[in-house]
């Protein structure tokens, strides 16, 4: 603007015969056009410093996290990157593809020790590594890695618990072991099945839980560690489960999450009465639906948050997709794709589609009343990205070497939880971004 400005005067050329009057007037009159140019052009150069924005900066992770109290100042890279997400008003961070990343993951699994054997895919034999080379790339967003000394620096003093079920305990252990590249966290509690546990950052007083709640509302549950059931799952829908509620004052930030043990046989209670069923064949009860106790479950759970009087900043995850093939878990499913998908060669099941869509209706009604509470309530809408990497999962190798043996081996697969490392570390890629910059997204 400032070229733009440019005056197209040139010197006046004179006659040295025109008279001392004429050149005064003449002198005045450039020298006042002179003085309004500059100032002109001053007030428009100040505005243009002020509102510009580098457009060939590249965003780094470190720059994110500036405009939070951080050891460094801001930088203008996170000033470039809040623009670009802005331009458009918000920005959907679950709406994208995965591209290759060529950089791979963050540990293996003989950096990290907290991996669990289900999901030690490469410990237990898979032949491939391509599923480890993939990253989310949100559509018109910028979406920087996750950067875990950033992230423990934030969390200095703060708790943060991993609420639900298996998925919750895998996604706790994809964010133990990238911050492992950072501080070993210690682990200081666990319960007796080793599916509750908490763990402490001592270097920066971060406390990391995750509590097994896989139903979140009261649940008397029969069946042990392999799933085994010896009776129906008696489920109250009007009641919370208190593991999680008596401790939720405690936690500074949260992720909350449901999922598919709503699928399973269960009785339900409401008021201490038996109501009805969910696939009771024989018990002479009415047939309610899964998709009846889970309403009534996320209503309950977004009640308590936003009731609660707690500032959290909660989370919640929506429904993860599984990706058997050719059967269910029980009856010979598989998952042996080596790629993602792109987005429109698969479809959501019916069943996930009924499920995220309670838990999208009723978070929008919960996020309404939310401000009004002082409550901070965010979605992590990892369905439809999720959806997209049937390549992730441990399969067959949830055992160890489960062909050592027998190449031919009819091995139950797993294609629900994911591999560490694997896809489920992009989810916290996409926490990390919503808490340094969560106003800029829907």
């Amino acid at each position: 603007m400032v070229k733009e400005m440019r005056s197209d005067l040139n010197p006046f050329s004179l006659s040295k015969h025109n008279s001392v009057i004429i050149k005064f007037a003449v002198s005045f009159l450039l020298v006042g056009l002179a003085f309004r140019l500059l100032i002109s052009g001053s007030f428009r150069f100040s505005s243009v410093v002020e509102t510009s924005v580098p457009a060939n900066e590249e965003t780094k992770p470190e720059s994110l996290m500036a405009s939070l109290p951080a050891e460094e100042p801001a930088s203008n890279d996170f000033e470039a990157n809040k623009s670009q997400n802005s331009q458009s008003g918000k920005c959907d961070l679950f709406t994208g593809e995965w591209i290759p990343d060529p950089s791979g993951p963050f540990y293996t699994n003989q950096s990290c020790l907290q991996i669990e054997g289900h999901q030690n895919c490469m410990k237990n034999g898979r032949p491939d590594s391509g599923y480890l080379y993939w990253r989310w790339s949100p559509r018109g967003c910028s979406l920087p890695k996750f950067n875990p000394k950033k992230f423990l620096h934030l969390m200095r003093n703060k708790s943060w618990a991993f609420i639900g079920d298996s998925i919750s305990r895998n996604h706790v252990q994809s964010l133990l072991c990238i911050l492992s590249e950072v501080e070993q966290a210690v682990e200081t509690y666990h319960d007796e099945e080793y599916r509750s546990k908490i763990w402490h950052f001592p270097t920066h007083n971060f406390t990391l839980s995750v509590i097994w709640t896989p139903f979140l509302i009261k649940a008397d549950i029969f069946e042990d560690m392999n799933g085994v059931s010896s009776s129906e799952i008696q489920l109250h829908l009007d009641e919370l489960d208190k593991k999680w509620t008596d401790q939720y004052r405690n936690f500074d930030y949260a992720i909350v999450a449901g999922g598919k043990w709503f699928l399973k046989t269960a009785i339900y209670h409401e008021s201490n009465v038996v109501t009805g069923c969910h696939y009771c064949p024989g018990k002479n009860l009415t047939e309610l639906g899964f998709d009846y106790a889970y309403r009534k479950a996320m209503h309950l759970i977004f009640n308590f948050i936003t009731s609660s009087g707690h500032k959290t900043l909660a989370f919640f995850r929506t429904t993860t997709p599984d990706h058997f093939e050719n059967g269910e878990w029980f009856s010979g499913g598989t998952c042996n794709r080596k790629i993602p998908f792109k987005e429109g060669e698969v479809n959501m099941t019916d069943v996930d589609t009924m499920m995220r869509n309670i838990e999208l209706e009723e978070f929008a009604k919960a996020a309404a009343l939310g401000p009004e509470e002082g409550v901070v309530l965010k979605l992590l809408d990892t369905t439809r990205l999720s959806l997209l990497r049937p390549d992730g999962h441990p399969g067959p190798y949830r055992q160890f070497q489960p062909f050592a043996e027998d190449k031919n081996a009819k091995v139950q697969n797993d294609c629900l939880h994911w591999c560490l490392p694997g896809p489920i570390d992009s989810w916290n890629d996409l926490v990390m971004e919503m808490i340094v910059n969560g106003g800029v997204y829907q």
